[in-house]
């Protein structure tokens, strides 16, 4: 039996379970408090969070992700990550939930949506 064999199917529906009960972990006291305390060294930093809260934040998912059948390793948040991605295309409530979590580790994105006078819009055709 080869690795990916062991990794289990996911639905949407399982990945919104599995993605709602990480939450539920993430907003726990103990966790909470390790997220703010690395919080509070970074920063609004993208490679600082991606250094101190994005292991917190993937450790959290690991525990969680280990009790629906995915191994409790890097290859197993990989896969699922993956497979949640996929599925996030066609769900929007999977896409939703998984901003979340990613919300805990990535730093708000301010997009910058007008031209200025004068200034050409570029097309990507």
């Amino acid at each position: 039996m080869s690795k990916t064999d062991t990794m289990p199917h996911l639905s949407p529906e399982r990945a919104a379970e599995i993605l709602n009960k990480t939450l539920d972990h993430l907003n726990l006291p103990e966790n909470t408090q390790k997220i703010e305390e690395a919080r509070d060294n970074v920063g609004n930093e993208m490679l600082k969070m991606m250094q101190f809260i994005f292991p917190v934040v993937m450790q959290i998912q690991i525990d969680v992700i280990k009790n629906y059948g995915f191994p409790e390793s890097r290859e197993g948040i990989v896969k699922f990550t993956q497979m949640v991605r996929s599925l996030e295309r066609d769900d929007a409530e999977v896409a939703r939930l998984h901003g979340l979590i990613k919300a805990y580790y990535l730093p708000p994105v301010s997009a910058h949506t007008t031209s200025e006078p004068g200034e050409e819009k570029i097309s990507c055709s």
